[in-house]
């Protein structure tokens, strides 16, 4: 049996760093896999650590313009930094926003999964149409129902998206807030291994 290599991307959440994402990155890497956690550039105002887009004071509130060519921005500057090569790419919160977000360009054809912690699409309509040209691929989606930040209704709308679109979704579901379930690290490893293997 031949294992493939790729690199995977990882991103931190808002009023994160890379450094942050690391250790998280390091317990979920497939199997003979690279690691890459990349950093936002836009240094938080308030808070220290950095952010992919500023977000208005209400969350659950559509990203206006400016935040949107935010996102751009961001997903543009980190498409510059990945090496070559198959990647599975995802985050946490704002990480794996700009992550849904990089299937609608051209490095599209190399991301093999994608890894959803805690979050939403940026671009739910543009996600939609993306998704019917592409070839689906795997999803691992986690979010917690007394998630305050990002709704779990939100969570709903993005990972349905995928679902629609006949994307296979493997759905981890918890009672916490906002953040990653470390009680179902075994099944977040075992999902991105096997998109690592397929």
């Amino acid at each position: 049996m031949i294992i493939m290599s790729g690199t995977f991307v990882m991103m931190h959440g808002m009023t994160g760093t890379s450094d942050k994402m690391e250790p998280l990155a390091k317990q979920l890497v497939p199997n003979g896999w690279d690691i890459f956690c990349p950093e936002a550039k836009i240094p938080h105002p308030t808070r220290g650590g950095f952010a992919w887009w500023l977000r208005s004071e209400d969350p659950t509130e559509p990203l206006g313009a400016k935040a949107l060519e935010e996102v751009k921005n961001s997903v543009l500057n980190v498409i510059s930094e990945i090496p070559d090569g198959p990647i599975i790419v995802g985050g946490f919160s704002q990480g794996a926003a700009i992550a849904s977000a990089m299937l609608e360009y051209d490095i599209q054809s190399r991301i093999k999964g994608l890894v959803l912690l805690g979050t939403k699409t940026v671009r739910p309509d543009e996600l939609r149409d993306i998704l019917t040209f592409l070839k689906p691929r795997k999803v691992v989606w986690m979010h917690g129902s007394r998630d305050h930040l990002v709704p779990i209704e939100q969570g709903f709308e993005h990972i349905e998206i995928f679902e629609q679109a006949d994307w296979e979704v493997t759905k981890l579901e918890h009672t916490k807030g906002h953040m990653v379930n470390l009680n179902q690290i075994n099944e977040l490893k075992s999902a991105i291994q096997s998109m690592a293997d397929s």
